[in-house]
């Protein structure tokens, strides 16, 4: 028997989608104060001289400095509250579930979903404003050795980043579950369709790539405040000359917004989509009496 796939999800990258920054700017390198520009600089040269993948190469760094090296995983949690976001963030996520509180929705069980999937930390992600509106948020990791951080437990690369978007598509949300268990679509909870992916950069090509393929909503979005206009090129060339996505906006989550109107369209969409295959559906399972 399939499952009634009535839940529907966005799924955001974090920098330069959900904030105008690097979360590590307001957070990390605020406490340490460490300028952003000389640490990504520094950042860069591991990459380009000694080939360090992007996520290890911010990680080690990080980890060079005493008063950084001294903090726990607890007190990044504890720096999530001092996040930046672009406007409508986190407000919007309580106000998109509103989308689907029509009662036609309401008797089909639909629901919203809200994930977030970052190469930054998910520890300061879990100490921010959005927490309690994400059902999973997934990120870099430090373990701990005596009470501080002492080297990465994990990465997510954008490459990696794909792997969340199959968690969510099978619910196999702990990282303990192995997301290649073979799962039949019809099984699956939340089908690719009923899937928006929302990010800024070629960082987010591939997982625009698999969302576009699968039949969901693929929206890159752009800094409007960007006065070198870096920001709305990257999605301009995303949705233009490489064909990654489906539209860009700007990241304003604000109700009346383009970026909010195409949301909750696409949610409109997909929720109207699921009402009319339960109908199609009971329909076909009633079996006319026999003529009296």
């Amino acid at each position: 028997m399939s499952e009634p796939q009535t839940s529907i999800a966005i799924v955001y990258d974090f920098d330069h989608t959900l904030s105008p920054g690097f979360m590590q700017d307001d957070t990390i390198l605020a406490h340490a104060g460490i300028d952003p520009g000389t640490f990504w600089n520094s950042c860069t040269a591991l990459i380009e001289q000694e080939g360090y993948d992007q996520e290890l190469a911010y990680m080690k760094r990080l980890l060079e400095y005493e008063a950084i090296r001294a903090l726990s995983n607890r007190d990044l949690r504890r720096m999530g509250a001092h996040l930046t976001f672009f406007p409508g963030v986190p407000d919007c996520f309580g106000e998109l579930n509103d989308v689907l509180r029509q009662p036609k929705y309401q008797e089909q069980h639909i629901r919203l979903e809200h994930y977030v999937v970052s190469s930054g930390l998910k520890a300061i992600l879990d100490g921010s404003a959005m927490a309690a509106w994400t059902t999973a948020m997934w990120g870099c990791e430090f373990a701990e050795a005596e009470g501080r951080i002492s080297f990465p437990k994990r990465t997510v690369s954008h490459t990696q980043k794909t792997q969340y978007l199959f968690r969510v598509n099978k619910a196999l949300l702990n990282t303990a579950q192995n997301v290649n268990d073979h799962m039949p679509e019809e099984k699956r909870p939340v089908p690719f369709q009923h899937m928006i992916y929302v990010g800024d950069g070629p960082t987010d090509v591939p997982c625009f790539t698999v969302i576009k393929k699968n039949g969901g909503l693929a929206v890159a979005v752009y800094n409007p405040g960007d006065a070198t206009k870096r920001s709305f090129k990257k999605c301009y060339d995303l949705m233009l000359h490489a064909d990654r996505v489906h539209c860009m906006a700007p990241a304003d989550y604000r109700q009346g917004s383009q970026l909010r109107l195409i949301l909750e369209q696409r949610l409109t969409e997909i929720a109207d989509g699921i009402v009319e295959r339960r109908r199609q559906d009971k329909a076909a399972a009633r079996v006319p009496a026999p003529p009296s």
